[in-house]
């Protein structure tokens, strides 16, 4: 993707089924769990830079002793500076005691961070925040082991507000409005209900004290039931982990499935993690063994080391998110390298009907390195049409061709090119306005001396956002080597309509899009549908969730896709580009065809798979048509 955006973030989670000294035995280290945590996080890290952090739980420890751990990181590597400090603290206690580092009872008791269960987060502040307070997990502490509580997930609610309210009428006083503090407080309150309907229940019935009741209240606490409470009300996208302090864990998938989730379990691990080649890669398992949680289930497991998989909520049509298949996720996913190509494939037509079918005169490249799987897909549809001529030209010509001439025609080739490479260096320069135009122009250097003045450009990239970093950076230099046209193909559909379960892409104006379609509203004499639309949000604004539509649609629906993305290619071509500007994206029947069960696609349709989507897609045309630069969730 060309325009940067903050997204999602990642979840990692690993539990010990055996004990410490049996990985020490047969690892050579009782730190196997905490070098595994590292490896899951590093791998993914492309899920979320701002932020980083980790928590263990021990096992067995005597009172008095810490059993939690937690550190958290916002600096600019966070998850090195995470482990950095980890590794500081176990050094230090190493160096105090030498005589103890093969000692796995001891350190199981004193060494911080080494445990039985581990949580860890990579996280983007996509509310702009990126305060050490905002970087997961976040821990609700009680004296009471099965009361304490560490949350982290990739997710974002849509109705923060009632889920605040809810709180506030139960006699709660939350310190924030955030959905992770409103979600970890809600979940929090159904454990303490659930500890007290079971401690009263051992007192009345059994007669036996505080001290004898805890050890058998976390043999009894079901979680389903809290869980089936505590996401009752719950409207958004989610992944959600927690660590109860006596030993007990869950990660819960929202009904969609919009946000991801995998696990694997063997007779030594449970593991959790965003994306399943990270599993597959840190554990070196077979990608048939790395399973996807069902949407509307929780996995489950138990301090005693049992492990269920059981339903929370009633499963919605599955909605899961196409973004993850087109970028945010590591290609290394077999399926979704795969239909990263098929989505490269799928929009050759539409390239061979723009440049008349002349291959001889088009170079085919790609802009940025993210667009390189989609790229090989089109790469190897331009073959196969080139191929299909060749078969045609020597079926033609029969006995007539020469051994030179068959030579000739088996030797074309589609012109592939390598054009742009990105200056890393440039990326962090800062610089005034009047000047920084100019920098960001200079983000790519380019390729001299392959492109002729009679040939088109075809570049893909992923997806199109705002169009921003084309406009000013990559048509720009694209230029600059003298192109007849320059046709820039997004292997994903337009983007018009804000995210609200992860993504940062949250106001409408932000969109090339969206602002195409302004335009022609205004060429068409057509803008009184902005005036419409605006009233019928404002007048939705007072309805139930379930009972809003998405009135931004109308906005759209006076023009075909090409209008749009035409006059996207018009809005993007300065008036220093001499080369012809076009722009194809791919349709939402391909997007579809490309990744068949992954059919989350409101960003490009509108069609959100919650009710509070719908009340998020209104809210952000309202502030956009107010002036406000607020978000709508």
């Amino acid at each position: 993707m060309s325009d940067a955006i903050k997204h999602e973030c990642g979840i990692a989670m690993v539990r010990l089924l055996k004990p410490l000294q049996y990985y020490k035995d047969k690892y050579g280290t009782a730190f196997y769990g905490l070098n595994k945590m590292y490896l899951l996080m590093e791998k993914q890290h492309n899920r979320g830079q701002d932020g980083a952090g980790l928590a263990s739980i021990k096992f067995d420890v005597a009172p008095g002793t810490r059993y939690i751990s937690r550190v958290r990181s916002n600096k600019p590597q966070p998850i090195q500076d995470v482990f950095s400090k980890i590794n500081k603290r176990i050094r230090a206690l190493h160096k105090e005691h030498p005589d103890k580092i093969g000692d796995t009872a001891w350190q199981n008791q004193h060494t911080p961070y080494l445990g039985n269960l581990f949580l860890g987060h990579v996280r983007y502040g996509t509310y702009g925040k990126n305060s050490l307070e905002s970087v997961h997990p976040f821990l609700r502490q009680s004296n009471w082991m099965h009361k304490s509580l560490i949350v982290a997930g990739n997710f974002n609610m849509t109705n923060s507000k009632r889920l605040f309210d809810d709180l506030v009428e139960i006699g709660q006083h939350p310190k924030e409005m955030t959905d992770t503090v409103t979600v970890m407080e809600k979940i929090g309150h159904f454990i303490d209900d659930e500890v007290s309907r079971i401690y009263q229940g051992l007192k009345t019935g059994e007669g036996v004290s505080k001290k004898e009741a805890s050890p058998m209240i976390e043999t009894q606490i079901d979680l389903q039931k809290v869980l089936r409470k505590s996401a009752k009300n719950w409207d958004g996208g989610y992944a959600m982990a927690g660590l109860l302090g006596h030993g007990d864990a869950f990660v819960l998938r929202d009904p969609a499935g919009i946000r991801p989730a995998f696990y694997y379990q063997d007779e030594e691990v449970v593991v959790v993690a965003s994306e399943r080649p990270v599993i597959q890669t840190v554990f070196n398992v077979k990608m048939e063994t790395v399973k996807e949680l069902a949407h509307g289930h929780a996995l489950i497991v138990r301090r005693d080391g049992s492990v269920s998989v059981d339903k929370i909520r009633e499963q919605l049509p599955k909605k899961s998110c196409s973004f993850e298949r087109i970028y945010f996720s590591r290609g290394s996913d077999a399926a979704i390298y795969q239909e990263r190509k098929t989505l490269g494939k799928l929009v050759f037509p539409q390239i061979l009907e723009k440049i008349g079918e002349d291959l001889a005169n088009t170079v085919f490249s790609y802009i940025p390195n993210t667009a390189e799987t989609s790229f090989y897909g089109l790469r190897e549809a331009a073959e196969d049409f080139l191929n299909q001529q060749k078969t045609q030209a020597i079926l033609r010509g029969k006995r007539a061709l020469s051994s030179e001439k068959v030579t000739e025609i088996l030797s074309e080739r589609p012109r592939v090119e390598k054009l742009a490479i990105k200056d890393a260096k440039l990326r962090t320069f800062i610089a005034d306005d009047n000047t920084r135009d100019d920098l960001v122009a200079h983000v790519y250097d380019v390729t001299y001396g392959i492109v002729k003045k009679t040939d088109t450009l075809v570049v893909i990239d992923d997806s199109i956002v705002r169009g921003t970093t084309l406009k000013k950076s990559i048509i720009k230099i694209l230029d600059r080597l003298e192109p007849k046209k320059i046709l820039i193909v997004s292997s994903a559909p337009q983007i018009r309509y804000p995210d609200c379960y992860g993504i940062d892409m949250a106001k409408m104006g932000d969109f090339i899009a969206f602002r195409a379609a302004l335009a022609l509203l205004k060429e068409q004499d057509l803008y009184h549908l902005v005036d419409q639309v605006y009233q019928d949000c404002k007048r939705q604004q007072s309805l139930a969730d379930t009972a809003i539509v998405n009135a931004v649609k109308a906005l759209y629906s006076p023009f075909t896709d090409v209008q749009i993305s035409d006059k996207i290619a018009e809005m993007l071509k300065t008036g220093d580009i001499r080369a012809e500007v076009e722009i194809i994206f791919q349709s939402v029947d391909n997007l579809h065809k490309a990744c068949p069960d992954h059919l989350g696609d409101w960003y490009f349709t509108g069609d959100y798979p919650t009710p509070g989507g719908n009340r998020v897609v209104n809210d952000a045309f309202v502030n956009f048509y107010e002036g406000s630069d607020q978000r709508a969730y």
